[in-house]
């Protein structure tokens, strides 16, 4: 078994992900994904106006999204982390998950709503954001505005995080 089906399982079972969806959506992410590439964060969410399956590794975001009447699936986003620019995510306990939005290599600004129902998820949620977009070697974050510095507690609802990766 490799490294991303040994963390993707637990991922999807920390989230609470009903195994009917997970098996569903699994194929797809499975094309997208390397086999020695580690499951951070499996979430549903809303992208687009429809509901979706986020899954997020240290290289790679790939959001699968479903039609509502015939269920059909389809690949939303597939891309490198790299290739993201302007990351934001923003927990918001009054709407139980994380606001999370980043402009693709297109220039596309992507919004996912990542819906957790917990109050100690929302805030695991938003920690490992920040470890995948801030913590990884290499990678620097956006300067914080001043306003924002007042409010770097990472707990406050308001607080809204940062990042872009270094350019060349």
């Amino acid at each position: 078994m490799d490294v991303f089906s040994r963390t993707f399982l637990p991922a999807t079972a920390e989230a609470g992900v009903p195994i009917p969806t997970v098996s569903r959506h699994m194929p797809i992410v499975r094309r997208c994904v390397d086999g020695d590439d580690t499951t951070v964060l499996v979430s549903r969410c809303v992208a687009g106006g429809r509901a979706a399956m986020l899954v997020l590794t240290y290289r790679r975001l790939v959001v699968t999204s479903e039609t509502r009447v015939m269920r059909r699936l389809h690949l939303h986003l597939n891309t490198d982390l790299r290739h993201l620019s302007n990351v934001t995510w923003s927990p918001d306990l009054r709407r139980g998950g994380v606001e999370l939005a980043a402009d693709a290599v297109d220039g596309v600004r992507e919004r996912f709503f990542l819906r957790v129902p917990q109050a100690d998820q929302v805030w695991h949620t938003a920690e490992l954001l920040e470890h995948v977009f801030r913590g990884r070697a290499g990678l620097r974050t956006a300067p914080v505005p001043a306003h924002a510095a007042a409010h770097a507690e990472p707990r406050l609802l308001t607080g809204v995080r940062h990042f872009s990766p270094a350019t060349a």
